[in-house]
């Protein structure tokens, strides 16, 4: 039985499991202990002295994180001794930060500048030496500007926990930073481009690559057709940039606020999400009859992609040829739709909204150059909407345009961990064997690290493993490469919990981000979708039908693999 602690914080009695820290006990009392490195399931070290309280049985103040509770003990999480401390914890930091705060896009939601505010802080106290330090702007998705970098090591701790590890600190003292081994630029690092270190950062020291501006440029440009397409996870998400309750599904109002930035259509990505899964789920049939490399690995997350590349080139084999949804997307819009609609595809801009920075990366592959004009992120479109004055939750709910506004119930999970594979089995199953009913496929749901699941289809045994994470991606591929596991199909997501946690996502609070579970809230949103949907297999999709009677003419044929399918190779500059 567990045994129980029993505590006073701040005179409230708090009874707590052994072995909890006085930050988490300090919550049951309802009190919020202030941080900046501490970040729940990422970074724990006690080292920025934010969290700084007094507590009987210990000597001076103790950094809340990481100190244990005892029996009996009493503390106090606001004495004067406290916030001196901690206001000159800011002033210290400030003596060395770039102050371009109404320039910078953490301006309002920034960690550092919410706690300055609140402890009173002289932000010219002591005056640190000039050290000014490039920016990076090297890489595609993820530009760091170390002179507004705090050195709290979460972004570090959060590309370790990744299993990356591009990242870390660099000198001694005041000259420490943070940069990639011998300073190189992030672009020729081990960086994937997940951008979890983004949405670790509590300041604006880490961002994506911001294209923004060539998506107004491209709305004022009257030659233009402009065209956005959404990702499954950004209607689950984006409601948090306009503080609206976590895991509300924004859809329609989502359609709304961009048809009112001024596009010609605003597309459902959930569509090729769908032709995703009607050319990977025959890719799976195909190479299980043939024997070709097995696993197939899924290749819709671009982070993972990239990490096969750099560090697993002897496993592209068994990476699906599929494009992702994204460029799927592009390519289908500027091949089908453009000669359905006699349009020069030189004149149609496309604009994905995803909820991955690594996506950014993507749209400049060489072997994909020109399908996405633009992606931008949850955080860039909600940028857009709220400088656009657009009053988001007075909305009214609005849809998609056709002729790619309905997709499958199978679309819409794409965006949680788990979500590819099970839409995957469910098309890929009925393709084996057209009486098989089975929808729901609990085995490969939840946010477990690694799941795995064995499923009797056509007299095929089918094994199947999900891993979100790229330090858990990492666990699968040296088991099957030592033998130890094999598997017939696996699906990879680069981000914890899938693209609802992606890189991309609407920054929050450390108070909302260390006390909510917030890839669980995010996934049901889409969950709810799915179930609520008449259509929940890909291969029943009605825009499917259309769009290979005439086009395509069947999942991977000859002119499907022109269009809809890539490849890859091994990046030899590591």
């Amino acid at each position: 039985m567990e045994k129980m602690v029993n505590l006073k914080i701040n005179n409230i009695p708090v009874s707590v499991p052994e072995g909890t820290t006085i930050l988490e006990a300090a919550r049951k009392a309802h009190i919020e202990i202030p941080t900046l490195c501490y970040l729940k399931d990422v970074n724990c070290v006690g080292s920025c002295r934010m969290c700084v309280v007094e507590a009987t049985g210990a000597r001076g103040l103790v950094a809340a994180c990481v100190y244990p509770v005892a029996e009996g003990m009493e503390v106090r999480t606001n004495t004067e001794k406290c916030r001196q401390s901690r206001k000159m914890t800011l002033e210290l930091l400030l003596s060395k930060h770039k102050k371009k705060c109404l320039s910078c896009e953490r301006n309002h939601n920034c960690e550092l500048q919410k706690l300055s505010l609140g402890y009173s802080v002289d932000e010219d106290r002591f005056k640190g030496e000039d050290y000014v330090l490039p920016i990076d702007t090297s890489d595609a998705a993820v530009v760091r500007d170390n002179d507004k970098c705090i050195n709290c090591m979460r972004c570090v701790a959060a590309c370790k926990k990744q299993n990356v590890n591009a990242i870390g600190p660099i000198g001694r003292g005041f000259h420490v930073h943070i940069g990639s081994a011998f300073d190189m630029p992030l672009a020729e690092s081990v960086c994937v481009g997940c951008g979890q270190c983004i949405v670790a950062c509590p300041v604006g020291a880490l961002s994506e690559r911001s294209t923004i501006d060539e998506v107004w440029a491209a709305l004022a440009d009257p030659a233009k057709k402009v065209i956005f397409f959404t990702a499954p996870s950004v209607r689950a998400t984006l409601g948090e940039a306009f503080d609206m309750p976590i895991g509300t599904n924004v859809e329609g109002k989502m359609v709304a606020a961009i048809r009112r930035l001024g596009p010609e259509y605003i597309f459902n990505m959930d569509i090729t999400a769908d032709l995703t899964i009607m050319e990977e789920a025959s890719e799976l049939i195909n190479r299980i009859k043939t024997g070709k490399p097995m696993p197939m690995f899924t290749s819709c997350c671009p982070g993972w992609v990239r990490l096969v590349e750099k560090r697993y080139p002897e496993m592209i084999p068994h990476l699906s040829t599929c494009k992702s949804p994204q460029q799927m997307f592009g390519a289908l819009l500027k091949t089908y739709w453009c000669e359905k609609n006699d349009i020069s595809p030189d004149n149609v801009f496309t604009v994905s909204v995803i909820p991955c920075t690594a996506k950014k990366n993507e749209c400049h592959r060489e072997e994909l150059e020109g399908d996405v004009d633009a992606a931008i992120t949850t955080r860039e479109l909600a940028r857009m909407i709220k400088t656009a004055g657009i009053k988001f939750t007075e909305l009214p709910d609005e849809e998609f345009d056709n002729p790619f506004a309905v997709a499958t119930g199978g679309g819409a999970i794409f965006g949680a961990t788990g979500g590819v594979m099970e839409a995957a089995l469910r098309t890929a199953a009925h393709m084996m064997d057209g009486d098989f009913q089975v929808l729901d496929f609990f085995g490969v749901r939840g946010t477990a690290p690694i799941k795995e699941a064995t499923y009797l289809v056509a007299g095929h045994t089918l094994r199947v493993a999900v891993a979100s994470g790229l330090a858990n991606a990492q666990i699968i591929l040296d088991q099957i490469k030592s033998g130890e596991k094999q598997y017939d199909f696996v699906e990879i997501m680069a981000c914890p919990g899938g693209c609802v946690n992606g890189g991309g996502q609407p920054t929050l609070s450390d108070s909302v981000r260390n006390s909510t579970e917030l890839k669980e809230a995010r996934a049901k949103a889409l969950y709810m979708s799915d179930s609520q949907n008449k259509l929940r297999r890909s291969s029943d999709s009605p825009v499917m039908d259309v769009i290979y009677n005439d086009y395509f003419g069947f999942p991977n044929s000859h002119k499907a693999h022109e269009i809809l399918h890539t490849t890859y190779k091994a990046d030899k500059r590591l």
